[in-house]
């Protein structure tokens, strides 16, 4: 015998997380993934992190020249604030995002909203970086993307940072960073001891 649920929910929402290290594509899946939504006639909202203004102040914008317009928001919880009428939530840069947003992405799928978020796994250290581990350990999906290692031609999975500054979040791109596979990272860089 079938017993029909106390709560019904119109539609269902979810967490993807498009994840890997600098040059492998995160940026560009998920303006790949928003493009076709709206291709869809599905509402969608853009953020991205105030602090991320490297290519442009409002737009999303791909190592490959690829953008898209967003909402820079100063934290998470502004997020929750523009969001009212949306099917899709894109957020690009999610490691640079305060503690709440694990949370504001809960919220969000369970109001039924598909929110796709892209990220750095790792910081330049080899280490979780940000929000990154509580979203991938929340998220319906997970997309582990690659680059090329810039030294041998291998996969990478590592960015690998050129300069001698020690602070975890240091805005770059091409200049200060190039992502390499596992060994050639640790012949640049010293891994911690385990």
């Amino acid at each position: 015998m079938f017993i029909e649920p106390a709560i019904q929910f119109d539609r269902r929402g979810w967490i993807e997380v498009i994840c890997g290290s600098m040059f492998s594509g995160k940026t560009e899946e998920l303006i790949r993934r928003l493009r076709r939504a709206r291709i869809a006639n599905l509402r969608v909202g853009i953020f991205k992190p105030l602090t991320d203004d490297r290519y442009h102040p409002e737009n999303i914008v791909s190592h490959d020249d690829n953008s898209i317009l967003s909402i820079p928001v100063p934290n998470a919880k502004a997020i929750l604030d523009e969001v009212s009428t949306v099917d899709v939530v894109g957020i690009d840069e999610a490691q640079f995002f305060d503690e709440s947003l694990p949370e504001v992405c809960d919220i969000l799928a369970s109001k039924g909203t598909r929110v796709i978020i892209a990220g750095l796994d790792m910081d330049y250290q080899g280490k979780p970086f940000g929000q990154m581990p509580a979203l991938l350990s929340k998220a319906e999906y997970i997309t582990k993307l690659h680059a090329i290692c810039m030294q041998c031609g291998n996969i990478a999975n590592y960015s690998y940072r050129k300069s001698g500054i020690a602070e975890q979040v240091l805005i770059g791109n091409k200049d200060l960073y190039e992502p390499r596979c596992r060994i050639c990272y640790a012949k640049g860089a010293s891994l911690p001891d385990v």
